[in-house]
Parts: structure tokens; sequence; C-alpha cells
């Protein structure tokens, strides 16, 4: 991001604290547009404090498991859910490995550049269903002047949804989904990117605002035997 003055910055940060709202969140209806309609058993890793599991539990035939390293927000997630909706949420550690599949969605929001790269995205095709969709919501180290040009941008209207979603007013407490762990990434989009397309042939990859990448794959019908 380009170098801004340290006062600015101060300032931007308690606007933002005052005035907080989901990055995460505001891709959720794109995401669920890239998604059948129907859809049998799902996946959401790094699933916080279940927003996204609860949308994907509207259209899900075969449940939606819901994965996060963090007990505690596993049992907030558990709570905010209500009785019926099918989904279970378990406390995993993705590093190690993602339940056993075959899924045919599986979904990562924010959670990618916290887990080895190369072997999750793996993990995610292996346990994919045939013709099965894949959609990651990442955040990539800024590292060029498209990253500089996207985030000046994202500065900008970032203020502007965080003043019309809070509707002027300062907040009493931020959103849970914002109450989970984070950390900087490291792969810039390009290398991504280069990475992504070498292990989903025909994967879908573009930057996006508020220091987000996606990434939409969609496997084979049919499996090719190596």
């Amino acid at each position: 991001m380009p170098l801004i003055p340290p006062r600015l910055l101060r300032a931007l940060e308690s606007f933002n604290s005052a005035h907080p709202w989901s990055h995460n969140a505001h891709y959720h209806p794109w995401l669920l547009r890239q998604l059948p309609r129907r859809f049998g058993r799902a996946l959401d890793v790094g699933c916080g404090s279940g927003d996204l599991v609860r949308l994907l539990a509207v259209r899900s035939t075969g449940g939606v498991e819901g994965i996060d390293s963090d007990p505690q927000i596993i049992a907030r997630a558990r709570e905010l859910t209500p009785p019926g909706v099918p989904a279970v949420f378990t406390v995993v550690d993705a590093r190690a490995g993602i339940p056993v599949g075959h899924y045919d969605v599986i979904t990562c929001v924010a959670a990618l550049h916290h887990l080895p790269f190369t072997e999750t995205l793996t993990r995610f095709r292996d346990q994919l269903a045939p013709g099965g969709t894949l959609v990651v919501v990442g955040c990539a180290r800024e590292a060029d002047a498209v990253d500089d040009a996207i985030g000046l941008i994202s500065v900008a209207l970032n203020l502007v949804v965080g003043w019309v979603k809070n509707r002027g007013r300062r907040a009493v407490s931020r959103p849970v989904a914002m109450t989970a762990v984070t950390r900087p990434p490291e792969m810039t989009f390009v290398e991504i990117r280069r990475e992504a397309v070498r292990l989903l042939p025909g994967a879908r990859l573009r930057r996006r605002l508020f220091w987000r990448y996606t990434l939409v794959w969609r496997a084979p019908l049919a499996r090719i035997s190596p």
C-alpha cells in the first residue's frame, strides 16, 4: 500500500474503529453467485463465526461443515446458528489437513494466507467432487503499482462504505466476524496466480477492492488418471 503519513493513518484507523464493517462479508453475495442454486455437501475452511456457513446451508442438500482452528470462534458460530440449520462446526487445524471429502462446494474466505498455499490448494483440489466448485476470497501482499492503485481506491471507498453501513453513527462494537485472529499475507497476487493456475488449470483469479483477490475453479466432471 502506498506510504500514508502517520497522522493520516491514525485518523483512518480511528474512523474504521468507530465505523467498522466486514470486508469478508462484503464478498459473500458475490461468492454465492459463483455457486449452483442447489448443491450437495459443502465445506467452509476458516469459517470464523459461521456467517457464510449459514448462507451456504440454505442451498445445501448434504449439509455444510465449517472448520476453524480457533475454539472460541467455533463456539460462537455454534451459538449463532439456529437449531435445524444443516451445519456442523468443528475445531480443525487446516494446516494438518481437512475433513475427508468429496465436497460439491469448498469455500475459503480470508484464511488461505494462514495456511501453506500449495499444500492447501492441492487438498482442496483432491477433496472436491467431480464438477464441484472451489471459491476463495483471499488476501495478498501488495507489491506493484496495480496493488497501490487499488489500495488507494479501497481506502477512500472503505470510509464511504463504513459511514453508510453504520448510518453515520459510531458502532458500539465490531461485528463478531471481525474478532477472528488476523495476520498479514506473505505472497503477492502474481505469485498466487502463478501457483494457482499450475495446480488448478482453468482457475479464474482477479484482484479486488478492499485488499482481497478472488479465485474460482470448477473441477472436471471426470477425473483424469495420472
